[in-house]
């Protein structure tokens, strides 16, 4: 079974009001940034993007971090903050450490 290790400390960072991820992200369509955006903000991160979508009124983006772990990251989709970030487990079932982002 995996198990996800959620690195709340990027919710810290959020406006004040938006405690939920599901909160967090309601913003008009016209206010999002373009998918371009994502990849680009996932590749100054060194994030290797396997699938940008949609998820919970979010932009998601599955893939690896710079060290090669898998992530799971929800942005904001008006400014592309963090609000949301998960690191998989390792192929033995042991937690990983996450990363420290700027």
């Amino acid at each position: 079974m995996r198990k996800t290790l959620t690195i709340l400390a990027f919710l810290a960072a959020l406006p004040a009001g938006a405690a939920l991820a599901d909160d967090a992200c309601f913003v008009a369509m016209a206010d999002w940034q373009p998918r371009e955006a994502v990849a680009r903000f996932a590749a100054g991160q060194g994030w290797e993007v396997r699938r940008i979508r949609i998820d919970d009124g979010c932009y998601g983006i599955s893939g690896r971090d710079a060290q090669g772990r898998a992530i799971e990251v929800k942005l904001h989709p008006g400014t592309l903050r963090i609000v949301e970030f998960e690191l998989e487990d390792d192929d033995h079932g042991h937690e990983r450490e996450g990363q420290e982002q700027d």
